[in-house]
C-alpha cells in the first residue's frame, strides 16, 4: 500500500530489542511502528534513557528503515495534567518535558496524548481547568521543540468525541495541538461519524484502527482486546468517511498482543487483523 501503515509496539514481542521490533514489523510489511511510554515503571523509564540509549533505537531505525513517528504517552495516567495533588501534577509537566524531549532526539514527529483531565481521581470542574492550563504549557514546549501533541479519543466522557476535542482546540489555541482519534473509541461512544469527522477533518494528525464493544445503559463497553470485526466498528462505513473527508494520513493498527507464548503466535494474530482490515482500505480507495 501507498499509505503508511504501522503496527502498535504491544502488538509485538515484548522482549524484543527495537532493532528485533523494526524488523519484525518490516517483515510484515509494515512502515512504521508507534511507541509506547505507558504508566508501568520499565516504559516510563524510557523518559530517562541515556544518549547511547536513545542512539540505539535511532541506529534500528536507519538499519530497518521502518519509523517511529509517534509516540502513544498515556503515562499521564498515572501523573494527570489535571491532578489535583501538586506532586503528580508537577510530575506529569516533567514527564511531558521530557517527552517532547525524547520525541526530538528520535525524530518523532507526534506525541499522542490521553484524553484524560486525571484517571483515577474524581473529576471536577477544577480538574478540567488544571487540565487546560498545564495543556497550553506543553504546547509551548512542543512549538519549541517543533513537535506536535495529539489528544486521543478516549475511553472516558472528559474527551470521547472529536467535537469535545475541538473545544480544548478552541480554548487551548495552540497551532501545535492536533487530534488522534480511535476508530473504536469515536465508535463506542455512539458518536455520529459523519459529524465527527467533517467537522475535525482538519485537525487529525493520524489515526488508531482498533474494535471495541459500544457503551451501552448495562455496559461499560470494551475498548481493548475486541477481535477486528467483532466489535461495533461499522468498517465499511468508517473507511467510506475518510475517504469522504479527504483523510491523507497513516493507519496504525493498534493491539495488544505482546504476551503472546510464541512470536509465531503474535505473527499470526497481526495476519488475521490485516487480512481484514486491508481488502476493506482497499475497496474504500485509501490504500
Amino acid at each position: 500500500m501507498k499509505r503508511p501503515i504501522g503496527i502498535y509496539e504491544k502488538a509485538t514481542p515484548k522482549h524484543f530489542t527495537w532493532l528485533e521490533r523494526l524488523q519484525f514489523a518490516k517483515e510484515l510489511g509494515f512502515d512504521f511502528v508507534e511507541m509506547s511510554v505507558d504508566e508501568s515503571d520499565e516504559r516510563w523509564a524510557r523518559l530517562d534513557w541515556t544518549k547511547e540509549d536513545r542512539l540505539e533505537v535511532v541506529k534500528a531505525v536507519y538499519e530497518t528503515g521502518v519509523r517511529i513517528p509517534t509516540i502513544c504517552f498515556s503515562g499521564h495516567r498515572r501523573y494527570p495534567l489535571g491532578s489535583a495533588n501538586p506532586e503528580l501534577e508537577a510530575e506529569a509537566l516533567s514527564a511531558m518535558k521530557k517527552c517532547i524531549e525524547l520525541a526530538q532526539d528520535l525524530g518523532v514527529r507526534v506525541i499522542q496524548l490521553a484524553g484524560y483531565d486525571v484517571y483515577y481521581e474524581d473529576k471536577s470542574s477544577e480538574t478540567r481547568e488544571r487540565f487546560i492550563k498545564n495543556l497550553r504549557q506543553s504546547c509551548n514546549w512542543a512549538e519549541q521543540a517543533q513537535v506536535m501533541l495529539a489528544i486521543e479519543i478516549m475511553d472516558d466522557p472528559f474527551i470521547n468525541s472529536i467535537e469535545k476535542y475541538l473545544a480544548v482546540e478552541k480554548e487551548v489555541d495552540s497551532p501545535y495541538l492536533f487530534v488522534y482519534p480511535d476508530t473504536g473509541n469515536v465508535s463506542a461512544w455512539h458518536n455520529d461519524l459523519w459529524s465527527e469527522f467533517y467537522l475535525g477533518h482538519r485537525s487529525i494528525a493520524a489515526l488508531h484502527l482498533k474494535d471495541t464493544y459500544a457503551v451501552t445503559e448495562t455496559s461499560k463497553g470494551q475498548f481493548r482486546d475486541v477481535p477486528f470485526g467483532q466489535g461495533c466498528v461499522d468498517w465499511e462505513q468508517m473507511f467510506a468517511v475518510l475517504k469522504k473527508t479527504n483523510y491523507r494520513g497513516p493507519f496504525l493498527i493498534e493491539m495488544w498482543s505482546e504476551n503472546c507464548e510464541t512470536v509465531e503466535e503474535t505473527r499470526a494474530t497481526i495476519k488475521e487483523a490485516q487480512r481484514f482490515l486491508y481488502p476493506l482500505i482497499e475497496k474504500a480507495g485509501l490504500a
